[in-house]
């Protein structure tokens, strides 16, 4: 058994990471905390062997670098160590307090890192958008993606949900962050081309679905297949999905339209799991050497 911490539990993917964790067969929950907790000594948590930090941005990484210095396994949800340029983390966060530390961090995206996740002491959980955007895009060749995405109000986080007002948001689709959305630096980084990215608030609690439009010379099909092959949270469809296929799971359902140099990618998941939570315990289970799947089917 390794003893974990769920650091910031009283968010949304705090509280659900805080729940996976306690019914694992493998991770015995130790400690929750909230940001109530500031100023709390982090060893007062006890023995631990890793944490999950669902922290805001900026608050997080002071607690990365010290649970990392006490050798402990961090898991962390914000995107302070995502980034590997600082100054685009600057230009889109604020100034990072541990800039030191980001070459030591991992992008924990298992599909793509496994193997160094498995080697890793801090691995950075992407954004719920870029998850979902890399998987559907990764394997591909592409000079210029469009991506659409709708998603649920909890990918805002549980003060923004709690203080938006319910009449904005039913029977309603509105863009938001257009041309700035910080998850656009986080998806060009991983994709490495150039991506236009729209993000759509709809009246859903969690879920998000991503299309994305572009050009290629490839067979988008047989890439994604042959990509995906023996990944056990990727799952093919041949329709579009949609969330509530993948709601409360860790897969990420994929399918692909081309006509000819055109294609689409649909890609859906729960933001709050295999976007945020879910994915954490994934990650866990690999720095572990547990099985991938452990606790999450």
């Amino acid at each position: 058994m390794a003893d974990v911490a769920v650091l910031g539990a009283s968010g949304f993917a705090g509280a659900l990471a805080a729940r996976l964790i306690d019914r694992h067969p493998f991770f015995e929950l130790e400690a929750v905390t909230s940001r109530s907790d500031a100023g709390r000594r982090l060893d007062e948590l006890g023995a631990i062997d890793a944490a999950i930090v669902a922290y805001p941005h900026g608050a997080a990484a002071p607690v990365v670098a010290e649970l990392h210095e006490r050798g402990v396994k961090v898991v962390d949800l914000s995107a302070d160590f995502r980034l590997r340029d600082l100054d685009v983390y600057q230009a889109h966060y604020v100034e990072h307090p541990h800039p030191e530390l980001l070459a030591e961090a991992v992008y924990g995206l298992p599909e793509r890192y496994r193997e160094q996740i498995a080697q890793a002491s801090i691995v950075a959980c992407p954004g719920c958008f870029p998850t979902a955007a890399v998987l559907a895009l990764g394997p591909l060749q592409t000079e210029h993606v469009v991506i659409d995405a709708k998603t649920g109000v909890s990918g805002a986080g549980r003060k923004a949900t709690e203080t938006t007002h319910f009449v904005s948001v039913d029977e309603n689709v509105t863009p938001y962050g257009v041309g700035v959305h910080r998850h656009t630096p986080e998806m060009e980084q991983e994709l490495g081309v150039a991506v236009t990215f729209v993000p759509h608030l709809v009246p859903l609690d969690q879920g998000e679905l991503l299309s994305c439009y572009f050009e290629t010379g490839e067979d988008v099909v047989a890439k994604l297949q042959e990509a995906y092959a023996d990944e056990p949270f990727i799952e093919l469809v041949d329709r579009p999905p949609g969330v509530r296929d993948v709601r409360e799971t860790n897969f990420c359902r994929i399918h692909a339209w081309q006509d000819g140099d055109r294609a689409i990618v649909f890609a859906v998941i729960d933001n709050l799991w295999k976007g945020t939570a879910s994915q954490a315990v994934q990650n866990l289970n690999l720095m572990f050497g547990r099985p991938e799947t452990e606790g999450l089917l």
